[in-house]
């Protein structure tokens, strides 16, 4: 089963923001790292990796899903080579967005720069494999995207700028239009299999909770909000670009109403969806990661993301599998 599944997606190829990112941060100067302890504590090896979680994040669930290798490695770490990246690959950068201007803030990899490392990994690849068998390669595997959240509580409500040029749909209609820009582009350079990743539930992160006092500690339901709309314009997006990319085929990953449900329901899962105390005890982090729904105050557990990282493969990608 997985060598089949591994012919039809060879490598898994990702863009993003730190729900993607393996540890590019690490080499570039930018604050936005999590290359220390407690961080990586459950990945294999017990280390920092520049994941932003306690363990393995959601590409790598997908990536061992379809019978690739446990973990995509990032592409800026100099361990790697192109060998490694043959079966996948991550471009992502914490912090980042869609929009320019949200990865200046904390100085990270911005979207245009991904897509040109990917022009350059792809030079690599045919100078190891061979033009011929590179394009096959691309054609066929499953490039990820996942961005999003950082434009909205970074930057749109964060910072004055864009919430004085945009009202919050226009922003979101600006944000969708680089989206499809960046997918056509993947398209002109080969790219056929692509999920384009949805917003979470924005309000019911930690960060957005503790500080709704007004709230009650609920979750932001005008962040939420923003959240399901914009996931909306996208889902819209994937249906347009099917019919007007003869070949290509795109699906809209929806993390929303997964993340959603186990905030409300940790209990089903065996967790708690956040405590105090987690952040106390042991380096500012609690003795079992798997008992909570969140590792920091922005980024899922280990797993929580593998839990999410199976919703999206059921609901999403297995067409990708057949």
């Amino acid at each position: 089963m997985a060598a089949q599944t591994s012919a039809k997606v060879p490598a898994i190829i990702v863009f993003g923001d730190s729900s993607v990112d393996a540890g590019n941060n690490n080499f570039i100067p930018t604050v936005a790292r999590s290359n220390f302890e407690p961080y990586g504590r459950d990945f294999q090896g017990g280390k920092p990796t520049g994941r932003f979680s306690n363990g393995r994040i959601p590409t790598d669930f997908i990536s061992q899903a379809f019978g690739i290798k446990p973990y995509v490695p990032p592409y800026l770490d100099p361990k790697y080579s192109i060998s490694d990246f043959t079966t996948g690959v991550t471009f992502a950068s914490a912090a980042t967005g869609y929009d320019n201007a949200t990865s200046d803030i904390l100085s990270v990899i911005p979207l245009w720069k991904q897509l040109e490392y990917y022009k350059g990994y792809q030079k690599k690849l045919g100078a190891y494999l061979g033009e011929k068998r590179a394009k096959e390669t691309i054609a066929k595997s499953l490039h990820i995207i996942s961005l999003g959240t950082n434009d909205f509580l970074e930057n749109y409500y964060a910072i004055p700028g864009r919430a004085s040029q945009y009202t919050p749909s226009e922003y979101q209609n600006f944000l969708a239009g680089i989206a499809e820009n960046f997918i056509k582009k993947l398209y002109v350079l080969g790219a056929r299999k692509i999920s384009l990743g949805g917003l979470p539930p924005m309000g019911c992160l930690p960060l957005e909770r503790t500080t709704n006092f007004a709230g009650g500690n609920d979750c932001v339901s005008s962040y939420n909000n923003i959240a399901l709309e914009f996931n909306d314009k996208l889902n819209k997006l994937t249906t347009k670009l099917k019919q007007n990319l003869p070949g290509t085929r795109l699906v809209f990953s929806n993390p929303y109403d997964a993340l959603l449900h186990i905030v409300n329901k940790p209990a089903q899962y065996g967790m708690f969806e956040m405590g105090y105390s987690c952040s106390r005890a042991s380096l500012f982090s609690c003795m079992d990661a798997s008992k909570y729904v969140f590792w920091d105050s922005f980024h899922p557990t280990e797993k929580t993301n593998g839990i999410i990282a199976n919703y999206v493969l059921k609901n999403a990608l297995a067409q990708f599998m057949q």
